[in-house]
């Protein structure tokens, strides 16, 4: 993933089949500072314009002709070298397409009425590599899509995992921080980022959002416990 050198502006790409969202969306980001390397209307351009800039992250509209957002965000992800992070924008808190464009790699959602405040932190947060998991939007839409546990035995990946790592991935399943983790387990916020790359790496996951997902499919994380 491309992740923005110390002190230099994130870039961005806004994918939006209404124009006005677009700008509207541009003048934000460039008022906090971050650098808008260019706009698509549909998920053809977006997917060339992003193979062309290569922005650290994309805002993807999960709904638009041509090609979706999912299907968009499945092709951003396919593409050789750095890839950047991708947050979906969504009128609807609970939008099946969302959670498809999850699975095909973004990082996070946004609604589309965030406020100004709340879009630049999301794009920020993800910039750094982290994952947008909002408890009471992911949390809830991960247990609507995902609550199922998968047939027979659990994933052999989740045997290989210490209590500690299983207590780690239960609480990022319901979309707690670092810091909250810390706080509710009692270590350092440093020790947490440490369980969190060590989860990732034996289950073999790109971000926090798919460690929530494999949880639920588990059942490792029950519905209701994420909320």
């Amino acid at each position: 993933m491309t992740q923005p050198s110390p002190g230099a502006a994130t870039t961005v790409v806004v994918v939006d089949d209404q124009e006005l969202v677009r700008m509207g969306f541009r003048l934000i980001l460039e008022r906090a500072g971050l650098m808008v390397l260019g706009e698509a209307g549909d998920g053809l351009e977006a997917v060339e314009l992003v193979r062309e800039v290569r922005p650290d992250v994309v805002l993807m509209d999960i709904r638009m002709p041509r090609l979706d957002g999912v299907e968009a965000t499945r092709r951003v992800m396919e593409l050789a070298g750095p890839r950047p992070r991708v947050l979906v924008l969504t009128t609807f808190d609970l939008d099946e397409y969302v959670y498809e464009a999850v699975r095909a790699g973004a990082s996070g959602f946004l609604l589309k009425d965030v406020s100004p405040e709340d879009l630049v932190h999301a794009v920020r947060v993800v910039a750094r590599g982290e994952s947008m998991l909002a408890p009471a939007l992911i949390s809830r839409l991960l247990e609507r899509f995902t609550a199922r546990p998968l047939p027979g035995a659990p994933p052999p990946e989740l045997a290989e995992l210490t209590e500690r790592e299983l207590e780690v991935a239960r609480l990022v399943a319901r979309g707690l921080s670092n810091a909250e983790i810390g706080a509710t387990l009692f270590l350092s916020e440093a020790t947490v980022k440490t369980y969190v790359s060590r989860l990732l790496t034996k289950l073999d996951l790109r971000d926090r959002v798919q460690v929530a997902a494999l949880a639920y499919r588990s059942g490792l994380v029950g519905v209701g416990e994420g909320e």
